[in-house]
């Protein structure tokens, strides 16, 4: 049976609406809220497992840090990827042009007569004297394929790194990292990383 679209979205309003359950607890069993020290975060586990959050940047960069809230760096894997895909495309089209147009070649001069006009031939066209080569060589042809191939490696590398970023960040994600910027002890600024372990 077919549910309406406003019934679907009103139950998902009322879940969304929903108290956390630790307070319901508390509240029915009449015992006192858990209260979690400072700097510990309510949920240790990630949103993602990390094989899934690789996965989804393996598969769509930026795909594994959106779901782990890490919206930057996920911009930027995006970004990276829709650059790589149009100088794909770009370099692609250029080697087909390349390899269309090898052997195609121009007439560079026509025989004339005393006067200066164009001698025709028997298919009624003037006649060529010399032609001039392509410059699609043999050589720019390969030269085109290897930027085509370096396009494509640059997007393979930006898949396997964000499917890696991503599956570090979930692994990490119960390590809290503090960066401060403080006065060393010779009076000069120093950055000052600090790690809690659990």
């Amino acid at each position: 049976m077919r549910r309406p679209f406003g019934f679907t979205l009103a139950l998902l309003s009322f879940g969304l609406a929903v108290p956390s359950r630790e307070p319901m607890l508390a509240q029915t069993t009449g015992a006192p809220a858990v209260q979690r020290p400072a700097g510990v975060s309510p949920a240790l586990k990630p949103p993602v497992t990390p094989r899934r959050a690789f996965l989804y940047s393996l598969f769509v960069p930026g795909a594994g840090q959106a779901a782990l809230d890490r919206h930057a760096w996920g911009g930027a894997f995006f970004l990276a990827e829709g650059l790589s895909l149009a100088l794909v495309y770009r370099s692609a089209e250029d080697l087909r042009l390349a390899r269309q147009f090898r052997a195609d070649s121009m007439p560079a001069r026509y025989r004339v007569d005393a006067a200066g006009l164009p001698v025709l031939g028997d298919n009624g066209l003037p006649v060529v004297v010399s032609m001039s080569v392509s410059r699609y060589s043999a050589a720019r042809i390969r030269a085109r394929r290897t930027h085509y191939e370096d396009w494509l490696a640059v997007v393979i590398f930006n898949h396997l790194i964000a499917g890696a970023d991503a599956y570090v960040a979930a692994q990490l994600w119960d390590l809290p990292a503090r960066v401060a910027l403080r006065a060393a002890p010779d009076g000069n600024a120093a950055v000052v990383a600090t790690l809690n372990f659990r």
